[in-house]
């Protein structure tokens, strides 16, 4: 085998966050950039010789070109097999699967999930651990220490394997086993839901539409939704992986989503409707003229998920993002099931699956999932939501109403205000912590200030301690608001607002979201000072 040892130099800027290392693709295209990043993973897990890794990512521009190079640098630093998607194709949760069903020391996953993706646009890349879930923060920081002393990386000097057959190949002395990207997914979902029910329900009227962006559920929809579950042809829209996701931006909410929330808000809309992002991990649902909140989502599966097969025996516990509404914790107080708040990021929910302390996670961003994979898992929750609607015989609005009588309801909503200047941003913020410890007793719209603090997480199985995880401001009657800057962007920062307000009925329980939380919206720009700090006082997505 040959083996060309590369001299280089560290590059700056190579700091994984929440999800991997993301960056614009024209950034990962330069001379060194991708390499430099491959070989600080490999460095920082110990190195690769002798190891089992799973390859692949959403099918992204330079999604192609990219496996190629990590399969070669794998192969130079003695690793002894890879497993590829077929083409380079794999979803975040099938990878995730994958990595569990095979025993392998992990994964490198190709992917900046909701992100626009295309020559211009966005790519990212991130290593998955040997028990299918992100890296912690402690081997991130591995990473980028690894990636700050880079002086050489090692890569085989070889043509490309043909990654459209399936089978056995080779790259130097590692084996490359191709495989069919979406059979042991599907598999999986056919062991956890009641498939025979949710056919028959099909089978029986109830009519589906499921938007996959041109992302990379398409393929895992068509098989799971039309080829097992007997969906009519045509169930799934925008099902073709495309490398600019046709043009889209493959983030399943109201705005991004438009045509799929105007079907169903539209006349004789069919009777239940979801869609996924640029990876598969996260999922939006929608019933007719019925949008539900992923905090809510939440909630509802959490009441309901002992009607799936997989779940028959109940809960171990639930798990939820801090900024994702309390919503689940009622159902969580009323079964009796340990709830835990943790800061956002799935691998915060990893440490709790493998403890045997939760079975269920989510996040208010769209994301949602179970202790069958380590990441969140958009098709898994698609399928959730059916095998309730077809246990339950109801539709989603009717399923709502009646969640909302027993429980209450947490009206919440998140503002996002995107491509900011980073400074102005971090500004807004810093002044924000400087007024916190004055909060306190303040009136402001009608409302007292209970609390105000910045969130603070201490891992209940290791111990580890993550600071700085999102402002809070809490009111007397429980509304709250919450800031924090993305970790997912590339350009510029974004501001998150989240705002929630809880009504414990029997009255008020169907008003518009936004017009629910207008004193908590006002509160949030006047305490924050946002025009003075950004300029701005208008979100560009409401969700």
């Amino acid at each position: 085998m040959s083996i060309a040892t590369v001299k280089t130099e560290p590059i700056h800027g190579q700091k994984p966050g929440t999800s991997g290392l993301r960056k614009k693709t024209q950034v990962f295209m330069q001379r060194h950039y991708l390499e430099n990043f491959v070989q600080a993973i490999f460095d920082a897990i110990g190195g690769a010789a002798g190891k089992t890794f799973v390859v692949g990512g959403d099918g992204r521009y330079f999604n192609d070109r990219a496996v190629q190079v990590i399969l070669r640098m794998a192969a130079a630093n003695g690793a002894t097999k890879a497993i590829v998607g077929q083409g380079g194709i794999l979803s975040t949760p099938a990878a995730s699967h994958l990595i569990r069903l095979n025993k392998t020391d992990g994964g490198i996953i190709l992917s900046a999930s909701h992100n626009p993706g295309g020559p211009d646009e966005d790519f990212g890349i991130k290593f998955n651990m040997s028990n299918g879930g992100p890296a912690p923060e402690s081997v991130t920081a591995r990473m980028l220490e690894a990636a700050n002393s880079m002086s050489e990386y090692r890569i085989h000097e070889g043509h490309d394997i043909d990654l459209s057959a399936l089978g056995t190949h080779m790259v130097g002395d590692m084996s490359v086993e191709v495989i069919d990207p979406v059979a042991d997914y599907a598999d999986l979902m056919e062991t956890l839901f009641d498939f025979d029910a949710i056919r028959a329900a099909i089978a029986g009227g109830i009519r589906i539409r499921f938007d996959a962006m041109c992302a990379v559920t398409g393929p895992y929809a068509v098989e799971i939704l039309e080829n097992r579950l007997g969906a009519p042809r045509g169930t799934v829209v925008n099902r073709q992986p495309l490398p600019d996701f046709g043009g889209l931006h493959p983030d399943p909410n109201p705005v991004w989503a438009k045509l799929l929330m105007d079907e169903m808000f539209g006349a004789d809309a069919p009777d239940f409707g979801a869609a996924s992002d640029g990876d598969g991990d996260r999922n939006m649902i929608v019933g007719p003229n019925t949008y539900v909140s992923p905090s809510d989502s939440l909630a509802v599966i959490a009441a309901n998920a002992h009607l799936a097969k997989g779940y028959a025996d109940g809960l171990k516990g639930v798990a939820r993002s801090m900024p994702t509404s309390g919503a689940v914790d009622l159902v969580a107080r009323a079964k009796g099931l340990d709830c835990f708040e943790t800061p956002t990021g799935w691998k915060f929910f990893g440490n709790l699956m493998d403890a045997g302390r939760v079975s269920l996670c989510g996040e208010e961003s769209f994301g949602t999932g179970s202790d069958h994979v380590r990441e969140k898992d958009g098709l898994w929750a698609v399928l959730m939501w059916l095998n309730i609607l077809a246990k339950r015989e109801e539709g989603v609005a009717d399923i709502m109403a009646a969640h909302f009588r027993e429980y209450g309801r947490n009206y919440y909503s998140r503002h996002d205000f995107e491509g900011l200047d980073t400074a102005k941003a971090e500004a807004l913020l810093s002044d924000l912590k400087g007024r916190m410890g004055d909060m306190p007793g303040l009136e402001i719209d009608g409302m007292t200030i209970a609390s105000a603090d910045i969130f603070k997480y201490e891992d209940p199985v290791d111990g580890s301690v993550s600071d700085n995880q999102g402002y809070r401001i809490v009111f007397g009657d429980g509304s709250r608001i919450v800031m924090r800057l993305s970790g997912t962007g590339t350009t510029g920062a974004t501001l998150r607002v989240y705002l929630e307000r809880y009504v414990p009925g029997p009255d008020g329980l169907n008003e518009d979201p936004q017009v629910a939380l207008a004193p908590i919206i006002s509160a949030a720009r006047d305490l924050s000072g946002m025009a003075a700090h950004i300029g701005r006082t208008e979100p560009d997505v409401i969700t």
